[in-house]
């Protein structure tokens, strides 16, 4: 493997021979594809004042799938080459048995581009990578005489596809990605907390090493584990919360967005299931997942079957108007694919999947929706949670929260996790703030083993009676 473009059916294989094996082995079907991908990667941990791991990671293969019904056959292989195609060929074929499916209609085409093509391993030497991390920490440190550990790290990678399908149609995608994160401990009487700050997207590791970039990251992350120093032990019991904008959204992401993955719909797995043009939330409340905005760590000019990405609405105006979909669910749903076919790499097949997901503003002041807060809680950060996907049920842990009585923004706690159910949490929103904001560019998503990088966002919320786990009141 080289750093050269990616280029396999001029260095690897002939493009009309792969297209035979792959016609061969689609014959009958109802779907299909070759999914060829070159992914280069880089990441640095500068920790504890020094280096501590450095990685290269390059990989590069293709997999082949064929569709009939609701069954797929797929194979994949790290060598690029007929021989390997005709082997993989034959797998997928399993899938197809006695034929007489009939090809379904390929994707449309776009000349939209949503992103560079320019790989962001390049803009800056090993070395450099390693001196401005250094500065990072040296710079962290200096902030407060409270921190006693820095942890930076800068990540990049660069990925290239090839899709083609069986009626000869063939598109490239080349993604590139860039993330910079600080991790911050401070220390104060004994007591140790910990902050956080990072973002990224499909651009150039070039504006986020820049100093205006990283500092304010810097001090956003010794922000936080300020915070949480001085925090008391959260409450317990049921209350009304209030979100902040942007990563918050996540909490949308995970307890409602997979439940309108198509896949789980189709299956009637998903809380949601059945509820097409019913009332599943409050009036105003509009969730959409929009692959198509330009540099997003979500976005996505084509999903992984070819198919262009799209600004889809699911929930306008408190009513279900949409389900994400690949191309085989929206076939066997009699709906249009919505460009959210994606996989982790070329040894996946593709799924439902989220791209950018969030909830669109009101036009309610944020101020005042604190303000009307008597007895709750006011969550900022949030780290990880978890949700059922068959009854919506979720349990998030809230990295910034703060005590709110009588409308007045109080001590900051620790220890919250927020605990409820998507289908009942969007029928208690209560205010929708004026100042959506999409999150920094952090967000993973897991999906049966496979991750794929998403965004979320949302305004500022009041959600009634959510029950939040702490310590006694």
């Amino acid at each position: 493997m080289t750093e050269d473009r990616f280029a396999p059916f001029e260095t690897q294989i002939d493009e009309a021979a792969a297209l035979a094996v792959l016609r061969g082995a689609t014959a009958g079907a109802e779907d299909g594809e070759l999914f060829l991908e070159r992914r280069r990667s880089e990441a640095l941990v500068f920790d504890d004042g020094r280096l501590r791991t450095a990685s290269y990671d390059a990989s590069e293969g293709f997999g082949l799938r064929a569709v009939k019904g609701e069954v797929a056959g797929y194979a994949h292989s790290t060598e690029i080459s007929e021989p390997a195609l005709k082997r993989a060929a034959e797998t997928a074929r399993l899938a197809v048995g006695d034929g007489g499916g009939v090809m379904a209609p390929p994707p449309a085409g776009t000349n939209r581009h949503l992103y560079t093509d320019a790989d962001p391993m390049a803009d800056a030497g090993f070395g450099a990578k390693i001196d401005i991390l250094a500065e990072i920490d040296a710079f962290t440190r200096g902030l407060d005489r409270r921190v006693v550990q820095v942890t930076a790290s800068m990540a990049a990678s660069h990925q290239e596809v090839f899709i083609l399908r069986p009626e000869g149609g063939l598109v490239q995608d080349i993604r590139p990605m860039a993330r910079l994160n600080i991790s911050v401990i401070v220390e104060e009487n004994g007591r140790r907390e910990s902050g956080g700050h990072g973002g990224g997207g499909r651009f150039g590791l070039s504006s986020l090493i820049e100093p205006a970039n990283w500092q304010p990251v810097a001090r956003e992350a010794l922000r936080i584990a300020l915070v949480n120093l001085s925090a008391e032990p959260a409450p317990a019991g049921q209350f009304d919360v209030v979100l902040g904008p942007g990563w918050p959204g996540v909490l949308i992401h995970e307890a409602v967005g997979h439940g309108l993955e198509g896949d789980f719909n189709r299956k009637k797995s998903s809380a949601f299931a059945g509820l097409m043009g019913q009332q599943v939330a409050a009036k105003g409340v509009t969730i959409l997942d929009d692959g198509t905005l330009p540099d997003r760590r979500g976005s996505i000019t084509v999903d992984d079957e070819g198919t262009p990405s799209g600004r889809n609405v699911l929930i306008e105006d408190g009513v279900l108007v949409g389900y994400m979909q690949d191309r085989q669910n929206a076939r066997l749903m009699g709906v249009p694919a919505t460009g959210n076919g994606r996989r982790e790499s070329f040894a996946h097949a593709p799924m439902p999947r989220m791209t950018n997901t969030y909830m669109l503003g009101g036009d309610a002041d944020p101020k005042a929706i604190l303000a009307d807060l008597k007895d709750g809680i006011y969550a900022v950060g949030f780290g990880g949670g978890q949700v059922d996907i068959t009854n919506g049920k979720f349990v998030f842990n809230c990295t910034e929260a703060y005590r709110v009585k009588n409308g007045v923004v109080g001590a900051a706690v620790k220890g919250a996790t927020l605990i409820g159910d998507g289908p009942t949490a969007l029928h208690r929103i209560r205010a929708i703030g004026n100042d959506m904001a999409l999150d920094p560019g952090i967000g993973n998503c897991g999906k049966a083993g496979q991750w794929v990088p998403v965004g979320v966002g949302m305004p500022s919320l009041l959600i009634g009676g959510i029950t939040v786990g702490g310590s006694a009141a």
